[in-house]
């Protein structure tokens, strides 16, 4: 190269000299016409999705069952209340009334110890807070007034003694009858809560096991779709000997697929080999004859560069048709770029340029990479070359940002139309009438972006501001 390619860090000055490969226009590598970042939409999985539904269910559920007890309860709850409380007050005041002075003693005395029911007089001047803070004290004071009479006081409170106080007269004198109200009054609000609270925690606590029982094998069913995504068949079999008939024929079925894939696939395998071998043999054979048969020194040099070319056909296929499934490992992008740049040679008209940070390391494939970089800049050096000066600049630089390394290949030709990027890295696609008139296979660029995204990165062309094609790619960074 008429210019040596570096590696590593350059001051400003030299970054302005030479077209600095990081822009502020629409070309860098954060550019829109290339953007490389990949934002999952916002979305629910399919589990909390299931519990949440499920949680409003049961909980409407609970609160339906908690209503229609309460309604229930409350007119049969009244109206036993008001019988007990009046069938008590009669009984007590009949027994009190036809009792003597000496035996009333006594059986008021029993009946404050036996049954909780406590008789005091009546004075003109207590206070009493009437039995009516609630629907059921309402409904059982009216009903005890309706069975003892309108003249009968239903209190809460007499004197600052809480209680259910009834007042009543037996014979001519008035007295006050306390009774404990826990006989007539609901369940207490704490106790409530904690019913409920108990009962709806278990109630999510089964919703989350149904959610995760109904989504496991959709789960699984998704690993190893994946599995297969990546070309890793052995590890994308389903359990056939599941309980529900359903998600056993589907397990069925997708192991009969990927087994079916798998079965393609080696054959896909076996085929190009033979294809190669089968090929490159008589190619062989050819180009033997050719150094010793043909005298014309001209024509021999055509016929082994068309040889050539052959093989170099062949080799684009095969990088192009091979599997899927990779390993990534710790590879030093800086050692892969070097030994890409030298594998071009040194050509006159080509001028690299390459602004790497020292260490970078990234989680790839060493052949894949150097296979990638060697393909971007093959197809630079034929396409890229500058419309006046008819010189291949090449320009490369890299950075990381948020745990990935960002890394961007451009040259200063005159680039493609815009309808035209998105079919560049399509098989067999070579653009423009330019492009179409080199040789090649129209794979480079194919063989490029498989092999960015067997490596788990990203891959997209675009325009430069400032004249030419930018490759932009996105690798895992190496922790």
């Amino acid at each position: 190269m008429s210019e040596a390619s570096q590696i590593g860090s350059h001051d400003s000055r030299d970054l302005d000299e030479t077209r600095a490969p990081f822009e502020t226009g629409p070309a860098s590598l954060e550019t829109v016409p290339a953007s490389l970042e990949s934002r999952p939409p916002r979305e629910v999985s399919l589990f909390w999705r299931t519990f949440f539904l499920l949680s409003l269910l049961l909980l409407g559920c609970i609160l339906a069952w908690l209503q229609t007890f309460r309604a229930l309860e409350f007119n049969p709850r009244s109206l036993q209340s008001a019988r007990q409380l009046a069938s008590m007050v009669n009984l007590s005041r009949a027994a009190l009334v036809n009792s003597d002075s000496i035996a009333r003693v006594s059986l008021v005395k029993t009946l404050a110890d036996e049954e909780g029911v406590r008789i005091a007089p009546r004075e003109p001047g207590d206070m009493y807070r009437p039995y009516n803070e609630d629907s059921l004290s309402r409904r059982t004071s009216e009903l005890l007034q309706e069975r003892l009479g309108d003249n009968t006081i239903i209190a809460r409170e007499v004197n600052n003694k809480e209680g259910l106080w009834i007042g009543l007269n037996i014979g001519n004198d008035p007295y006050w009858l306390q009774i404990d109200p826990s006989r007539i009054e609901l369940v207490a609000g704490t106790t409530w809560l904690i019913w409920l609270g108990t009962a709806a925690l278990v109630s999510l606590a089964g919703a989350a096991l149904i959610a995760r029982l109904i989504n496991r094998p959709l789960k699984s069913l998704s690993f190893a779709a994946n599995r297969v995504r990546e070309g890793d068949f052995q590890a994308s079999q389903l359990n056939e000997s599941v309980a529900t008939s359903e998600i056993r024929q589907v397990n069925i079925g997708f192991n009969r697929m990927a087994q079916k894939l798998s079965k393609i696939e080696n054959d896909r395998a076996l085929m190009l080999a033979g294809i190669s071998h089968d090929l490159r043999t008589p190619l062989a054979r050819l180009r033997l004859e050719t150094e010793m048969s043909v005298d014309n020194l001209e024509a021999r040099e055509h016929m082994s560069a068309d040889i050539e070319q052959v093989n170099a056909i062949i080799d684009k296929f095969l990088d192009y048709a091979r599997p899927d499934h990779l390993e990534a490992s710790r590879v030093s992008l800086n050692e892969v770029m070097e030994a890409a740049i030298f594998a071009m040679g040194n050509p006159p008209d080509v001028i690299v340029k390459c602004v790497i940070p020292e260490k970078t390391v990234v989680m790839g494939d060493a052949v894949e990479l150097h296979r990638v970089f060697s393909n971007l800049l093959e197809n630079a050096q034929r396409y890229g070359k500058d419309p006046i000066t008819a010189v291949v600049r090449i320009d490369i630089a890299a950075k990381t940002k948020d745990g990935s390394v960002l890394i961007k290949l451009r040259d200063h030709g005159s680039g493609v139309s815009t309808e035209m990027l998105e079919q560049l890295t399509q098989p067999f696609f070579r653009g423009d009438a330019s492009r179409s008139s080199a040789t090649g296979t129209g794979l480079g660029l194919a063989i490029v972006e498989r092999a960015i995204a067997r490596m788990g990165g990203r891959f997209a062309l675009a325009n430069s501001s400032t004249g030419g094609l930018s490759a932009h790619m996105k690798l895992p960074l190496a922790k």
